[in-house]
């Protein structure tokens, strides 16, 4: 049975050689996101927010035509199982 990922870290890559990462709960809350704020706008030069959910008190706002690559990678906080 595989295992399900406890988060997803999501790695933005920038046009200035910068790196971010932000953690989402589920997949489908990144892709919500993603495809409702981030799409839209790829080519803008206007901000917008990236949520830090994670880290209260904290925002991030971003170019998105500045964003050049986007990696997910699910993220296992639980112990190894054995059989």
């Amino acid at each position: 049975m595989p295992r399900k990922p406890d988060e997803y870290a999501i790695h933005f890559f920038f046009s200035g050689g910068h790196k971010e990462e932000i953690r989402f709960t589920t997949v489908q809350e990144f892709q919500k996101w993603y495809s409702s704020d981030l799409v839209p706008k790829s080519n803008s030069l206007d901000f917008i927010n990236i949520p830090i959910k994670n880290i209260q008190g904290e925002y991030m706002v971003v170019r998105p035509a500045n964003i050049v690559a986007i990696r997910v990678e699910p993220i296992y906080l639980g112990s190894v199982e054995r059989f």
